[in-house]
């Protein structure tokens, strides 16, 4: 059974998981429910951070630190926003086939910048949605007009479409020149895009489509245990955030004897074991310092600790053991970690508080930090902003980890269940097996 956070460490997470949770109440506009892409004034909206955003709202209300009153408020006002937005082929619609561009305007909605009509994006805000139709079940008003507008939002995505006569979903569409040339197929953060997809009673895509995106995987030996490699943390977190992956398998998992629970379990010893072999030679690594993913990085400079020669990223996808890497480290992902690998959450968060006492922003995680970069700070760059996405990832693995919240929740959704069964899934809940027994039995 998966030990719950002693009371010696329950302070310091309670204290990071509020300080994560209070980035939706004050980078948001109450009025449309959108929340800003990053703490930086001035910046769009994401489309994804508003879906971490919905299922960030019940766990503040199961820790009363918000009403379920103004929670199902800010609910409502954001799914009647989603519902009524512009949907068309003019670039500065709201989205167009009941999906959503990426970035939005803050106040108008409207697309941001160039941005993509974003399918994943949209799945991750779908999620969102879904969750907060699943825990405003009361028969009052507002709760259900939550459920209503989270079915109509839903039900109104032509997943079919975006296909674009192919066999995997496309990445995205832009309406000066259509759909982008990337498709979602290999190991990603997409599975649960292709379990909303197949899950569609008015647009779904067949079964054949998800064995087309795991036909690629790529697997990977750590030690004697062969394992789904992506190299970047998040993929192995994003879609686990609302689907419990303890004891179902897919296919691929199937024929291996194997799940993507157990999957990010070994994939967290794969980045610990990377950092402490530290074969880049980059400043601060060590087994407790770790967190190899997708974040902003610093910009060119000339000035790096230790004689390295000053080659960093910005932006980039940093993954473990293939890379990239440039001396970045994503200062949330070990406590993202916690369902997976208390233990080495625990020990990766303390230890990058003690050997970075001044690394939080506003009392949560900054996006990224590079201590190889030479500053008059030890922690070296620090990104000035918190994420927003990175946040709603904090308040819902802590959650998961204490009590499986959302896993508990999505478990009873029947666009969920019936998503999984269609891509393949079997086994464990989905056949009435207790999360918590599957874990007892997998050690």
């Amino acid at each position: 059974m998966l030990q719950r956070i002693e009371d010696i460490d329950a302070a310091l997470v309670d204290r990071l998981q509020f300080s994560a949770f209070k980035y939706f109440l004050k980078y948001s506009n109450p009025e449309n429910g959108l929340v800003a892409d990053t703490s930086i004034g001035g910046v769009p909206a994401s489309i994804a951070a508003v879906g971490f955003a919905l299922s960030s709202y019940p766990v503040g209300v199961e820790r009363c630190w918000i009403t379920r009153k103004e929670a199902a408020e800010r609910t409502v006002n954001t799914l009647r926003f989603f519902a009524e937005a512009r949907q068309g082929e003019e670039r500065h619609a709201t989205g167009h086939r009941g999906f959503f561009y990426h970035f939005l305007h803050m106040d108008t909605g409207n697309r941001a910048w160039n941005s993509e009509l974003s399918t994943i994006d949209t799945a991750l805000l779908i999620a969102g949605i879904l969750t907060s139709a699943q825990y405003f079940d009361r028969p009052d008003e507002i709760e259900t007009e939550i459920r209503q507008l989270a079915t109509f939002i839903y039900e109104r995505v032509d997943w079919r479409w975006a296909l674009n006569k192919g066999d995997t979903i496309s990445m995205g569409w832009k309406p000066s020149s259509g759909f982008l040339r990337w498709r979602y197929h290999g190991f990603d953060e997409a599975i649960i895009l292709y379990a909303l997809a197949l899950a569609s009673p008015t647009h779904p895509i067949p079964q054949s489509c998800y064995d087309a995106f795991t036909a690629s995987y790529s697997w990977m030996m750590h030690g004697e245990q062969s394992y789904l490699y992506a190299g970047p943390l998040f993929i192995h977190l994003f879609s686990h955030a609302w689907i419990d992956f303890r004891g179902i398998r897919d296919k691929p998992m199937a024929e291996r004897n194997w799940d993507y629970f157990r999957n990010t379990q070994v994939v967290i010893n794969v980045q610990r074991d990377y950092a402490e072999r530290n074969p880049g030679q980059f400043v601060g690594y060590n087994r407790n310092i770790w967190g190899f993913s997708a974040c902003d990085g610093p910009p060119p400079t000339r000035r790096m600790r230790g004689g390295r020669q000053p080659k960093v990223l910005g932006y980039a996808a940093r993954g473990a053991p293939l890379g990239p890497d440039d001396g970045t480290i994503a200062p949330w992902a070990a406590l993202a970690c916690l369902p997976y690998d208390k233990q080495a959450a625990l020990d990766g968060t303390k230890a990058l508080l003690t050997s970075y006492p001044n690394l939080l922003l506003e009392g949560g995680f900054p996006g990224g930090f590079n201590p190889t970069v030479k500053t008059k700070r030890p922690e070296g760059w620090v990104d000035d902003r918190t994420v927003g996405i990175d946040q709603g990832l904090v308040v819902m693995t802590i959650e998961n980890e204490r009590s499986d919240f959302i896993w508990k929740l999505m478990r009873q959704s029947p666009t969920i269940r019936l998503g999984l069964e269609r891509a393949g899934f079997t086994g464990g809940w989905l056949e009435g097996i207790e999360p918590e027994e599957l874990v007892r039995k997998v050690g």
